[in-house]
């Protein structure tokens, strides 16, 4: 295995796309994990991290265009730019402003990042990847972007139990920006200008150029972020406050975050290197039942241990994600990858953000329904995926 990793070509263009990943990543996710923490701290209500769940998911719909347009417009190089600034002011605007109000302002730019460069990210790898290692591309992507994403929560956690909820918390937003700064710096410098067909895309368009196939893909994906997204704000509230006997501080929340990441990265390259020889549906439907497995692992688990062992089912969910946006990608017309990506996601988040308000809903009514209405649109989405047949183009 490692001989065939050897034999990839990985262009310079990746490389600085991977450190980039990497800075901006870990600034993000060491205070991420714990927003819906930070903002109770600062006397917002129990909706309110919901609420901001839901603009999550809604913002990702949103900004999901506009960054496959201007990638397609603008090339990956300039828009990759343009997005990390967008990013590094709604930090700004939480470092200086210690109030919830601030945060969810602050929001509509720090949680821009992801979906804003996905298109980018996305394009870049289909452009500098060979035609029949672009799974194992997407999956070299996935595998380093869960090295900040294991690591930022363990230092978030620890600033959290040194330095209180709400200075720790702004801390971690101060480390982020200087990471961000840097990643700018690395991206200008390693990854080369794009040729462009500069040619007038509108959203009618990016929709239309979508292939049929797609659709099928969507519809279960949909299902299966319900899933996902249902019980996603209160994960930390649920194992830090709301498990009898479980007594889990920051730091230990930090950790099985860092499980799930690592048994992520474990298993990203094996499966991209079979993956990319055989069909990409049954990476997919393993990929739906891991989702589906998590809420109820949750809801059973009343001990540290058995959140380790959820958050190990929760880090195998990354079983087929790379092979299901290289799908996509390979599908989308060429000249137009990033733009039909974007109408993708926005196709898809626009839906699923409403899974945030049904969440917070479900939790005011009672914790334990949030998990359970979690596992049920799991099994709603892997049947709608193992009874519907789409094109495998290869």
């Amino acid at each position: 295995m490692l001989e065939k990793f050897k034999t990839i070509p990985i262009s310079k263009d990746v490389y600085g796309l991977l450190f980039m990943v990497i800075f901006v990543g870990l600034g993000e996710k060491m205070a991420e994990r714990f927003l819906p923490i930070y903002l109770l701290s600062l006397g917002a209500s129990a909706l309110i991290p919901g609420f901001l769940n839901g603009l999550d998911n809604f913002l990702s719909a949103v900004y999901s265009i506009p960054g496959g347009w201007l990638t397609s417009k603008f090339g990956y190089k300039k828009s990759l730019l343009f997005f990390n600034i967008f990013t590094l002011i709604g930090y700004l605007i939480v470092i200086f402003i210690p109030n919830w109000k601030a945060v969810i302002v602050g929001s509509f730019f720090f949680l821009s990042w992801t979906a804003l460069s996905l298109p980018a990210v996305m394009d870049l790898l289909n452009s500098e990847m060979p035609e029949n290692k672009r799974v194992f591309g997407v999956s070299l992507h996935s595998l380093v972007r869960r090295i900040p994403m294991a690591l930022g929560p363990v230092m978030g956690g620890i600033l959290i139990d040194a330095y209180g909820e709400r200075t720790g918390v702004r801390l971690s937003f101060l480390i982020a920006f200087a990471l961000g700064v840097i990643s700018i710096f690395i991206q200008q410098i390693m990854i080369k200008d794009q040729v462009v067909k500069n040619e007038s895309l509108h959203l009618k368009k990016m929709f239309s150029m979508m292939p049929k196939s797609l659709t099928y893909l969507l519809g279960s994906d949909i299902l299966i972020r319900f899933c996902e997204q249902i019980p996603y704000a209160y994960i930390a509230i649920w194992a830090m406050k709301s498990i009898s006997g479980a007594q889990i501080s920051a730091t230990q929340f930090g950790v099985l975050t860092a499980i799930e990441m690592v048994v992520a990265l474990l298993i990203y390259i094996p499966v991209a290197l079979f993956a990319d020889k055989g069909s990409k549906k049954p990476f997919v439907l393993i990929t739906f039942g891991f989702f589906t497995a998590f809420p109820m692992l949750m809801l059973i688990g009343k001990s540290f241990w058995m959140l380790i062992l959820a958050f190990i089912i929760r880090g195998l969910k990354e079983f087929g994600e790379p092979t299901r946006k290289a799908l996509i990608m390979e599908l989308a017309p060429e000249g137009y990858k990033a733009a039909t990506f974007g109408a993708y996601y926005f196709a898809r988040d626009v839906v699923v953000s409403l899974s945030a308000f049904l969440g917070a809903y479900l939790w005011i009514l009672k914790p334990e329904y949030n998990l359970i209405a979690s596992f049920i649109f799991g099994l709603l989405g892997m049947l709608v995926l193992a009874f519907t047949k789409f094109e495998d183009k290869r």
